[in-house]
């Protein structure tokens, strides 16, 4: 009998249920088994193992993991300001970790981890970045690669939630938190960095129905790729009709969209579009989303099946000790490419005048 990879996940909040419902899944199912399931809050683990039947030890902090020996993979999924802190742990104690976005919050504490992993543990961090393992934007990916849109000139990404960010909740701002999955799938599209960026920002609705401390509630991010290519990213906490995730790829012979907002999220539709005045689309495709149910995060909905393969994806390159595809330097990337336009910020506050923060 082959023994199935063992796998840890640390942090069950609301990012690490999704995580945590997809390894048990996948237990179920032989890939791998549940070694340990790891909280501070022990009694948060043992609810999840008792709505899951989940028979994994519960332990309460990460040293303890470590010190166990149960397994040497490990999914980190708690609070960002502890994610450089549990990684180093671990990956100094011969774990290889699939770590919840971002790498650390901020640019400097990302330069100065990808310094220290490159170092000394340089294949042992896969940063959670699920578009990339989204069926729909890969099937997009290939039409835009293969022309269907011809020269591409432009690339919209927009992520939208349906309301505040939770009470509690520990945010380093909304361009980090939340635009960085859509920075990552522009920079993952193109194969290119763009070299100059600026961004917007406003408070203007749910900033005021949450205890979370957050810059903004509404937030747009331009990037250029030199002068033939431009990179679009909206991001909000006000679309109040429900999650909006949306991306669309403009080329010279038409439009590649994936997504669009009907109260569907479940259901994604990836469409090409030649020039005005064509008959019929020129490639068209729909995707089942994750039916995350009554309770679930709405991003779960959207995503679900990615979030399953990422795990997958991961459990598998720990099993043949493969390179990951995705590593803690794309982390770095995108977040250069946030804090280049928030240096350009600019912002209209409480009536303020629009200035330019240095």
């Amino acid at each position: 009998m082959i023994e199935r990879l063992p796998v840890a996940i640390v942090g069950l909040g609301r990012m690490g249920w999704v995580h945590a419902t997809h390894l048990w899944r996948l237990e179920q199912e032989g890939v791998c088994r549940v070694a340990a399931l790891v909280d501070i809050d022990t009694e948060k683990a043992r609810r999840f193992a008792a709505r899951s039947g989940c028979q994994a030890p519960v332990m309460g902090s990460v040293e303890e993991l470590a010190a166990s020996g149960v397994c040497a993979s490990t999914m980190i999924v708690t609070p960002t300001e502890k994610h450089r802190e549990h990684a180093a742990l671990l990956v100094g104690a011969g774990h290889r970790v699939l770590l919840e976005k971002p790498l650390t919050g901020t640019l400097a504490g990302d330069r100065e981890f990808c310094e220290e992993l490159d170092r000394e543990h340089p294949t042992a961090v896969m940063l959670a970045f699920q578009r990339r393992f989204d069926a729909a934007l890969e099937y997009a990916r290939e039409l835009m690669e293969s022309g269907t849109a011809g020269k591409v000139f432009k690339i919209y990404s927009a992520l939208e939630d349906s309301g505040p960010a939770p009470n509690g909740y520990q945010s380093d701002g909304i361009l980090p938190d939340m635009s960085v999955h859509n920075v990552d799938e522009i920079l993952w599209l193109t194969g290119r960095m763009p070299d100059r960026a600026m961004a917007v920002g406003s408070r203007i609705y749910s900033h005021s129905l949450t205890t979370c401390q957050e810059d903004f509630d509404d937030a747009m991010l331009y990037m250029w790729f030199g002068d033939d290519l431009l990179g679009q990213v909206q991001v909000t906490r006000n679309h109040v009709s429900g999650y909006r995730v949306e991306s669309v790829i403009y080329g010279d012979l038409g439009q590649i969209q994936i997504g669009r907002f009907d109260q569907r999220p479940d259901e994604i539709v990836v469409e090409a579009f030649g020039r005005r005045g064509a008959a019929e689309s020129l490639a068209r495709r729909t995707f089942p989303g994750g039916n995350g149910g009554a309770g679930a995060p709405e991003f779960v909905d959207r995503f679900g099946p990615a979030y399953r393969r990422e795990v997958e994806v991961f459990l598998d390159c720990c099993t043949r000790g493969a390179a990951f595809p995705v590593s803690h330097r794309d982390g770095l990337r995108a977040q250069q490419v946030i804090a280049a336009g928030m240096r350009g910020l600019k912002t209209a506050t409480d009536g303020a005048a629009v200035e330019e923060t240095p």
